[in-house]
């Protein structure tokens, strides 16, 4: 399975999912944030190899920095989810919590879900530093989503999703965690030339994200390509 971290799993998050990491690729383009999560002591796989040289400081100075603000947009997203007060929500591939703060800032009881125990760490500092409550850790494994049926009402994923392998059987096992009507929210980048984000060869192009999940069992969805610069938003149910 492609790892995920977080910024998560993935799970990375986002991250930062996460969360955007500075790198030169073939394509000349500043990684994201997101492009984080993934343990520091393996090598799970292209999009992954090349976080493995940086330390935690350094990427979470990258996701959390205002350059990432700039183009992820936050108070859209959150404006898109709506009312979060009082749901339960897992962010996969939190990577440095860049998301879950603000989730649990709106309301919702979160679930900081990576794959990276340096992130893990990292965010169980910040959350005790801030005295956030309504935030719980969760260390997942690389190969499925640690969630238990029927467990949260919403699925977060950003910028994380080109790091998951086999991911219909992963987001098969996603959607037996949502409870009944509840939502997969997943921000990729397009798959085009772009100023910032993974190599070309790394994104993921929304038609394939959605055939991928009908396969999983979804079968609502929709389809947001304008609500942020760089990157689609695609609601699954």
């Amino acid at each position: 399975m492609k790892k995920l971290s977080l910024a998560l799993l993935l799970f990375s998050g986002a991250c930062a999912s996460p969360a955007a990491e500075e790198t030169k690729d073939k394509n000349s383009q500043k990684e994201p944030m997101e492009e984080k999560k993934h343990h520091h002591k393996h090598s799970h796989g292209s999009a992954n190899a090349h976080m493995h040289s940086h330390s935690i400081e350094e990427l979470v100075e990258r996701f959390e920095s205002k350059e990432r603000d700039e183009y992820q947009q936050p108070a859209k997203v959150l404006n898109y989810l709506g009312d979060l007060s009082g749901k339960k929500i897992m962010d996969i591939g939190a990577g440095s919590g860049y998301f879950s703060v603000k989730f649990a800032a709106a309301g919702a009881q979160v679930i900081a879900a990576d794959v990276d125990t340096g992130f893990q760490n990292y965010l169980q500092k910040r959350i005790a530093a801030d005295k956030i409550e309504n935030v719980e850790l969760r260390l997942m494994p690389y190969e499925r989503p640690k969630i238990n049926d029927q467990e949260v009402d919403l699925v977060f994923i950003s910028n994380t999703y080109h790091h998951i392998e086999d991911r219909i059987a992963y987001f098969k096992a996603v959607k037996k965690g949502l409870k009944p009507n509840g939502e997969l929210i997943i921000v990729d980048f397009f798959k085009k030339e772009l100023p910032i984000g993974p190599a070309m060869d790394h994104k993921i192009a929304k038609e394939k994200v959605l055939e991928e999940l009908k396969a999983a069992g979804f079968v609502n969805f929709e389809l947001k390509e304008e609500l942020l610069p760089y990157q689609y938003v695609i609601k699954a149910k």
